[in-house]
């Protein structure tokens, strides 16, 4: 161990009770920093969750379309005059609404996520096993989300149980025949996938010919992107022609980039950076100024700035590593707490806990560096 690197450890081992709180602050700026990048990388996943489990090649959706809740659509004929173009095998149209879903213990109603479409295997991602989608082709059933909100009701527990469960959409009666599993977002509290005969049972408002989604699947052997360009051009420009990638990260850049929720998360994590470095700045302020007589006799001794800054430093390193892994054990808490009451997607992932780490080394570096200051004016013929 070098010598600057063994007095910063033992100036900060001298003031232990300091230690302690420097420690408790930088844990405390971690936190928030992991729980705000968390809960805005949640909004974002949680934002494609629905096209993610869309199987497609390609998708179409009006040329007005935001969002998933924008509810826009696009004549159905578009989707047919897309087999002009070389490569399309198949189109699927899929209708999306909301309503009121009437739970059947409490006879509450809650607004829920109708998505509506015909049928058959290969354009919905659902569990292969219990092969869900072909019991959407019997009577009123239709499918509930296991992962939604709790206030609909112990849906998913009464199925997995073998209960039937009967309730009301928009007061139309349904059976919910199995379940399957996406999650919820910051739009969305819960999703019921049905047939397109059932769909528009409910929601009789809307018009059969008006589409929200298109997924088209293309033959083996075609590339997604040159088929887009060409799909783009023959088509009217009432529509927009989107790889299914493109679909999901269309959804993500709204909720990131057209909503103040991206801003704020992004806002709050500086936030935390900021808390930080003013707790780690006054500890080290008071550090230095308690020591500034040792600093000055160091200095008088034939010292140089450079050593003593770097002492500094390496203090404000060793606060960063101490105070980032309780900040990330109680994080790691609390994303389990937060994912089971809200239902988002709340993963650690690696790349931001390695963000996280070096922008605490950063932030103690930042408030060491503005600690340095009184060391620079310490002149041992003015202390003694």
């Amino acid at each position: 161990m070098s010598a600057h690197v063994s007095l910063a450890w033992l100036q900060l081992l001298h003031e232990r009770l300091r230690l302690v709180a420097a420690t408790a602050g930088i844990a405390f700026a971690v936190v928030l920093m992991l729980m705000q990048s968390g809960f805005k990388d949640a909004l974002l996943n949680s934002a494609g969750l629905h096209y993610s489990r869309m199987s497609c090649d390609l998708a179409l959706v009006s040329a007005r379309y935001e969002f998933l809740l924008n509810l826009q659509g696009f004549p159905e004929r578009r989707l047919y005059q897309s087999f002009a173009v070389d490569g399309v095998a198949s189109v699927e149209p899929v209708y999306l609404a909301q309503a009121a879903w009437k739970s059947p213990w409490t006879r509450r109603e809650r607004t829920v996520l109708l998505v509506g479409f015909n049928p058959r295997p290969g354009y919905f991602d659902l569990d292969p096993r219990q092969d869900p989608i072909t019991k959407l082709r019997l009577g009123e059933n239709v499918l509930f989300d296991s992962r939604s909100r709790p206030e609909f009701g112990p849906v998913a527990s009464e199925i997995q149980n073998g209960h039937r469960v009967t309730t009301e959409i928009s007061g139309r009666r349904v059976d919910v025949a199995g379940v399957f599993s996406i999650g919820t977002s910051f739009g969305v509290d819960g999703t019921v996938l049905m047939s397109d005969r059932n769909f528009f049972r409910i929601v009789p408002y809307r018009k059969r010919d008006v589409v929200n989604v298109g997924l088209v699947k293309l033959k083996p052997g075609f590339d997604p992107a040159e088929v887009r360009a060409r799909l783009a051009q023959a088509l009217p420009n009432d529509v927009k022609v989107l790889t299914h990638d493109g679909l999901v990260q269309l959804e993500r850049r709204y909720w990131n980039a057209s909503t103040p929720i991206g801003f704020v998360f992004q806002l709050s994590v500086l936030m935390g950076f900021v808390v930080g470095a003013i707790i780690v700045y006054q500890i080290l302020y008071s550090d230095v100024t308690d020591h500034l007589s040792e600093y000055a006799t160091l200095k008088a001794m034939g010292y140089r700035d450079r050593f003593l800054f770097s002492v500094v430093i390496q203090e404000s390193i060793i606060l960063s590593f101490f105070g980032f892994f309780p900040g990330l054990a109680v994080a790691l808490v609390l994303y389990r707490i937060a994912a089971g009451a809200t239902h988002l997607p709340m993963e650690m992932t690696l790349s931001r806990g390695v963000v996280v780490y070096f922008m605490t080394v950063a932030m103690c570096m930042l408030a060491g560096a503005l600690a340095m200051r009184k060391l620079r004016k310490a002149d041992p013929a003015e202390i003694f």
